[in-house]
């Protein structure tokens, strides 16, 4: 009889942990990320290089570790830049500023309509890793200052 309950009790936990880390997944898919600061470093006739600081926010309760993320720029539907972050840890339920730079292209077009940045960081667990992808949409006075800053 001992061992009936001892083998429930089993069940139950891992279906408990189970449905955490179930739960914990789907709040780290959620994470959000805004634009904190964005520099011209230089232009030259490929395009334009800049410092960027991204801010992360982490919904869940896991600390998730990320190495460097690669990331790109879309306008009206075309890739016009890419860039990198640095590696960088997210504690539960907190944020954090992430530094990094990119690149965007000499030919990018100023009647641009619409900018996305998106890209996979993959973030490593105790026993796994995550891949969550981002992606963010900056308001129109941001997207200018970050394709086109004078």
């Amino acid at each position: 009889m001992k061992s009936s309950k001892k083998g429930g009790l089993i069940v139950l936990f891992v279906l408990g942990m189970s449905i955490f880390g179930y739960s914990q997944y789907a709040s780290a898919s959620q994470i959000e990320v805004s634009i904190a600061h964005s520099e011209l470093l230089n232009v030259n006739e490929q395009g334009s290089n800049y410092n960027i600081e991204l801010q992360f926010e982490n919904p869940s309760l896991l600390i998730l570790t990320a190495g460097e993320t690669e990331f790109f720029i879309i306008s009206n539907n075309e890739m016009v830049g890419e860039g990198q972050l640095e590696p960088f840890t997210l504690q539960p339920l907190d944020s954090t500023y992430v530094k990094g730079t990119y690149h965007t292209d000499s030919n990018v077009d100023d009647k641009s309509q619409s900018i996305k940045i998106s890209g996979v960081t993959k973030y490593d667990l105790f026993f796994t890793s995550i891949d969550v992808p981002f992606v963010y949409y900056p308001t129109e006075e941001q997207a200018r200052e970050f394709i086109h800053q004078n």
